[in-house]
């Protein structure tokens, strides 16, 4: 049972953190380059990749190169510039992360995103029903356009009292936010800290599958609402019903405090336009990828112009507005590492040629099997991993290029293997507790992690149940 007190968090047992997890997964591949015979596979132009890939049939064995201390200290840094098996060198993707989060460190500063939820709060009081899907709506944009998370902790103690005063819970309040934000990067489009990065490790253009990842996002943002709604409803008519009535005293002395109407930001017209600028940048991004032939460097200067747009109509002042710019890439730094240290485990396995010996093994496991069969298998080979390594980017690079290669094989779309990652990876998150976001979101609600649990797992049969179904379709047509 997750406590709320922090004190006892801090006691209990902490999961290794991404880095370390990655660095020893570096190390335990350069293990196994001693003992896993090394191999590779005949190569050949493949059209629709725009590059060479492994023909099917060809693997033979090769001399082994096992992989040495040196070795592993230097695959982190050559993961950052050795393009390996990808469309782009990873110090491209790692700058682009960090500029993506200088323009969203810049949009935050104006206070559009925050006063533009807040706004949609107040508006629709004593309509409370309806904030459901309206919030949720927003948390979801903001998870799909790039991959809204930290962030959301901001408003919980916004949120919280709103629900309580409507006579809802404080399941209901961690549930819009959590599943809001939670479901768009489950349903990510443009997200560039899933799709974008895993598209790229997988050598194909982002915009490649976006249509079946829209249809997941909107039905599997259907569902969540619907729930969440049936559940919240039933709640304000019998409080017994709450999951978390016990507290029930205990959160509304806690969480229902006055609130000065006047402490509320005015919803300006510079908050519109900042708003408008941030939707119509993924927009341009999207239609720069699919018609114009942009890739990382143009994408990149695309978020650095408007990061510049936004701060010439904010007009904040230089030292502001470098500032937010820099907070911002701050925050994502430790991104743009994760993307060379796990392009290193990738480095490890090419220099020690068993890269092909395992894409070999996976050749013959997946030998016969349907494309229906295949997809699924490759769906939950994800939600395993995603377990141990929470962080989408991490995740990304760490298994899409072994997986990616594997759907050539089967004669299954590279596309449907990135949607598989991001879906299971997004459906784990939801309830992940090596999650930072869940911890902290039910830590601030005073929510007890296994009443969460609770909550959550008919929804997560559902959402599995869409997920695969929606995967199925897509092998199949």
């Amino acid at each position: 049972m997750a406590q709320s007190s922090e004190g006892t968090e801090k006691r209990g047992p902490r999961f290794p953190t991404a880095y370390s997890i990655l660095f020893g997964l570096i190390i335990l591949v350069a293990i196994l380059t001693w003992i896993i015979p090394a191999g590779q596979y005949e190569r050949a132009y493949n059209e629709e990749l725009g590059r060479d890939a492994p023909l099917a049939g060809t693997y033979s064995e090769a001399e082994a190169n096992p992989q040495g201390l040196i070795d592993v200290l230097m695959a982190p840094i050559a993961g950052l510039y050795d393009p390996v098996s990808y469309e782009a060198n990873a110090i491209d993707v790692a700058l682009f992360v960090l500029i993506i989060g200088g323009f969203i460190g810049v949009v935050t500063a104006t206070g559009a995103i925050t006063t533009g939820i807040e706004r949609a709060m107040l508006s629709l009081r004593g309509r409370e029903k309806w904030m459901i899907p309206v919030l949720m709506g927003l948390f979801a944009f903001g998870g799909t356009t790039y991959g809204m998370a930290e962030e959301t902790l901001a408003f919980y103690p916004l949120l919280i009292p709103i629900m309580l005063a409507a006579r809802y819970d404080v399941v209901t309040a961690v549930a819009v936010i959590l599943l809001g934000a939670g479901v768009g990067v489950l349903g990510s489009t443009v997200n560039a800290f899933a799709t974008v990065i895993a598209a790229d490790a997988a050598g194909i253009p982002f915009t490649q599958g976006i249509v079946l990842r829209f249809v997941i996002l909107g039905l599997c943002w259907l569902g969540c609402v619907l729930y969440v709604m049936r559940y919240a409803e039933q709640v304000r008519a019998d409080p017994s019903r709450s999951l978390v009535y016990d507290r029930k005293q205990e959160h509304e002395r806690h969480f229902l405090v006055p609130r000065d109407q006047e402490e509320n930001p005015e919803f300006t017209g510079l908050h519109k336009i900042v708003l408008a600028i941030f939707g119509l940048t993924f927009a341009v991004m999207v239609w720069g990828v699919l018609f114009a032939g942009w890739w990382m460097g143009e994408m990149t200067a695309l978020f650095l112009g408007a990061a510049i747009l936004v701060g010439l109509i904010a007009r904040p002042g230089e030292e502001q507005f470098v500032e937010s710019f820099l907070s911002g890439v701050r925050d994502l730094v430790g991104v743009a590492l994760i993307i060379g240290l796990a392009r290193g485990i990738v480095v490890v396995m090419d220099d020690g040629r068993i890269t092909d010996t395992i894409l070999h093994s996976a050749e013959l496991a997946v030998s016969g099997l349907s494309e229906v069969m295949f997809i699924n298998v490759i769906y939950w080979l994800e939600v395993g991993l995603s377990f141990f390594v929470p962080s989408s980017s991490g995740l990304a690079v760490l298994s899409m290029p072994i997986l990616a290669p594997v759907a050539d094989f089967a004669g299954v779309g590279r596309h449907l293997v990135v949607t598989a990652y991001q879906s299971a990876n997004g459906l784990v998150n939801l309830i992940n507790p090596t999650f930072a976001v869940v911890m902290g979101g039910l830590a601030i609600a005073r929510l007890p992690y296994e009443r969460w649990l609770r909550f959550m797992w008919p929804l997560l049969l559902i959402l599995t149940v869409i997920i695969m179904a929606c995967l199925s379709l897509a092998a199949l047509f």
